[in-house]
């Protein structure tokens, strides 16, 4: 199946999936494609104009059981940033903008 994702920032792109994927499989995809931490996702899915949030705690069930079928739209979110985490993100700037 193929899935809509969407993050805060409005972009949106696509992830295909097995017809029989978990969620952890579908937050798998998302942190290859885009290079997200997916023990931090939470995602929220449109389906038949009502929302439910897929949590961690769900990411052995399968995405048919959340609701997620062949064109679903899946908003990304993300919990966070917590010690356990394996992805830390350090800011930097030039020598030239610090004055």
């Amino acid at each position: 199946m193929k899935v809509v994702v969407e993050i805060l920032t409005g972009s949106l792109f696509y992830i295909q999936v097995g017809d029989d994927a978990t969620v952890n499989d579908l937050k798998k995809e998302i942190e290859a494609r885009e290079n997200l931490a997916s023990d931090r996702m939470i995602l929220i899915v449109d389906h038949k104009n009502r929302n439910k949030l897929i949590t961690k705690e769900d990411d052995g069930t399968s995405l048919v059981q959340c609701g997620v079928e062949d064109g679903s739209h899946i908003y990304l979110f993300f919990s966070p940033l917590s010690t356990e985490s394996s992805y830390q993100h350090v800011f930097t700037s030039s020598e030239s903008l610090l004055g």
